[in-house]
């Protein structure tokens, strides 16, 4: 896994475009400690830059950029090809004599003899490149099917900008960046800047599963070579017919052949291991295929409510792997918080990002390359809690008749503090305690909605984004697109669509890759993906249970007593620090003079920090976006 870079622009002279493309590199230089490179076309104003993390063949023979042999393309590749041994042997048979045995070496003879839409449909692995066709002068950008690896681009008909994270382009002299008001909207209501949008104007992510093809005095050309769409759609014109027990065999199969293919490496290799349903499945896959198999999980020793190392050390144990838990305290996050700017150069409002980059920081410093993680089961194969949550109120709720919903949510919202405080207290959990009222006006605001409507209620961090963006609408999201499709399918489209790839793999890549770490995902694999989109509503919950083929293949290798328990996140105490250690820390971001820089309404949100410091509200979640944008612009804009 590497930081790729470059950048096109043929007023440029052979030394500004040297200097550019080695500035943007050594932007990178965290991404691949290994080696880094610079290839030149000046006479085209062409430069591609390179970081490299050695993964497969540590020699020269995988320095990049590389040239393919026919001298016709060159490559800055960041990825891995797990099929790249089953491509190896049609490539000599076609007379190519290899310089060694990089995956690098594979994608580029393979795009020299199918062109780049050609070789993507050949290739399975997680990667992000650029491609210089030197006969036609045409730059080609792509990413991998799920969005695994970044990939950002700036274009114009004159000149184009690409790098693996913002940081890079950024480096390149010339750029000035300017925040796009609508993400700094979309921020503050997702957590995240959903694709193609990035933070900066004029900037975008190069989607998943898509290609783009530009050449001086075009605009870019952005066309899908892989669909998710499409991959739902012929999931459920075949659905899977078997019994449920035949979906778990089918199922294990595709997952032993993921996790062996995955396990490709020249270097030190290990597993992320939580103790939950996912990640405990790749690492029994990963034991499984006889592999010696290292696991590492995040203990939280000062708080058992976050803490589930203790699980993953049984299913280890049982697993026989070896072992390490690495205790995260609180000291030891707070003091990452200031860093985290640094780390997810987008802003990324996900506060599981801090344990997640500690537990990478450990992982490397273990002497590990390569990480698999268990990241994907959740959308796959609908394992989490808001869609069991927008079910039940689909089935109990939307079929009361609306008006007599919104008469009940008008009574509950519009009931005073004292009185709905005392009615929270009664109240179950998760419901009652001391934030029962605001739960329960959020949960009243909802009544007269739909299933869909109170999962994309789940999943928005600040209702009022806009308002606190100064009025500004924020950029398109899939989450506001009409759908045609049954509730379950619907969420998990979308989570697989937007929260996926722009939140949890954003955050699991800038996360490792700050360390040099390679984090895989064998649970995102091609074949994997499209199975899982076969699988029927009733056998992905079946007897009761969430997720159920992943359960199935669990328990024939972990006893289910050792991982069937509630669901438990990975995020740290933020209403507590908000109101303890990071109280200064969120005045000064959110209350001083010229906070926002204009992209935010200081009444407002100075509002929402003072009730949630003096405890009459828990804003959490929401004031979470708005620090992560302030910190961000503080670092990153002039």
């Amino acid at each position: 896994m590497c930081g790729i870079a470059g950048l096109v622009d043929p007023r440029l002279s052979a030394d500004a475009l040297g200097a550019g493309a080695s500035a943007m590199a050594d932007a990178l230089a965290h991404r691949g400690p290994d080696g880094s490179g610079v290839w030149c076309a000046a006479e085209r104003g062409v430069a591609l830059a390179h970081r490299r993390l050695a993964i497969v063949e540590l020699s020269e023979a995988g320095a990049q950029p590389i040239l393919s042999a026919d001298r016709r393309w060159a490559l800055s590749y960041n990825g891995e090809l797990y099929d790249a041994a089953e491509q190896r042997p049609a490539l000599a048979a076609a007379g190519h004599t290899f310089r060694g045995t990089s995956d690098t070496e594979i994608l580029v003879e393979l795009i020299a003899r199918h062109g780049v839409a050609g070789a993507l449909d050949k290739v399975e692995g997680i990667f992000a490149f650029a491609a210089y066709d030197r006969a036609e002068d045409r730059l080609w950008l792509a990413r991998d099917r799920m969005g695994v690896k970044p990939l950002f681009y700036a274009a114009s008909e004159r000149g184009l900008l690409f790098a693996s994270q913002l940081s890079a382009l950024a480096a390149c002299p010339g750029f000035a960046p300017e925040i796009d008001p609508a993400a700094v909207s979309s921020l503050l209501r997702h957590g995240y800047v959903p694709a193609p949008g990035a933070i900066l104007r004029g900037v975008r992510k190069l989607e998943a599963g898509h290609i783009l093809s530009w050449r001086p005095g075009e605009m870019p050309a952005i066309t899908p070579y892989w669909s998710l769409d499409a991959a739902i759609a012929a999931g459920r014109d075949d659905p899977f017919r078997g019994t449920p027990r035949e979906a778990a065999d089918a199922l294990e199969e595709r997952l032993r052949s993921a996790v062996r293919r995955q396990l490709m490496s020249d270097v030190p290799l290990g597993a992320f291991l939580s103790g939950g349903i996912d990640s405990s499945t790749v690492a029994a896959m990963m034991a499984a295929s006889g592999a010696r198999t290292r696991t590492f999980a995040a203990g939280f020793p000062e708080d058992p409510r976050f803490d589930e190392s203790r699980y993953a050390e049984s299913v280890a144990r049982h697993l026989g792997t070896d072992h390490t838990t690495i205790p995260i305290g609180e000291a030891q996050a707070l003091a990452l918080v200031e860093r985290l700017p640094e780390i997810f150069d987008e802003p990324l409002a996900d506060p599981s990002g801090l344990p997640t980059h500690l537990l990478c920081a450990a992982t490397r410093a273990a002497g590990i390359t390569v990480a698999l993680s268990g990241d994907g089961g959740d959308e796959l194969f609908a394992g989490y809690d808001r869609y069991a949550l927008a079910a039940r109120f689909a089935r109990r709720v939307e079929p009361v008749p609306r008006p007599l919903r919104s008469l009940g949510a008008a009574a509950l919202g519009g009931l005073p503090r004292g009185p709905a405080a005392l009615l929270a207290r009664a109240l179950p959990d998760p419901w009652g305690g001391p934030e029962g009222v605001d739960r329960l006006r959020k949960a009243a605001a909802q009544l007269p909605g739909s299933g869909f409507d109170l999962y994309r209620r789940l999943l928005t961090l600040n209702p009022d984004a806009a308002a606190l963006a100064r009025g500004v609408p924020g950029l398109p999201s899939p989450m506001d697109a009409p759908g045609s499709l049954p509730l379950l399918a619907r969420m998990r489209r979308l989570d697989s669509l937007a929260y996926l790839p722009d939140d949890v793999l954003a955050k699991v890549d800038r996360a490792s890759m700050a360390v040099g770490l390679e984090a895989r995902v064998p649970l995102l694999d091609r074949e994997i993906v499209e199975f899982a989109w076969r699988l029927p509503d009733n056998i992905l919950n079946y007897q009761g249970k969430s997720k159920w083929p992943l359960r199935a293949v669990l328990a024939r290798h972990v006893p289910a007593a050792l991982f069937e328990r509630r669901k438990q996140g990975f995020a740290p105490p933020l209403a507590a620090w908000l109101r303890g250690p990071l109280r200064d820390y969120a005045r000064d971001l959110l209350a001083s003079p010229g906070s926002g820089g204009g992209f935010l309404d200081p009444a407002r949100v100075r509002r929402k920090l003072d009730e949630h410091l003096a405890g009459t509200h828990n804003h959490a979640v929401g004031l979470w976006p708005l620090l992560t944008f302030e910190a961000w612009r503080r670092r990153w804009i002039r």
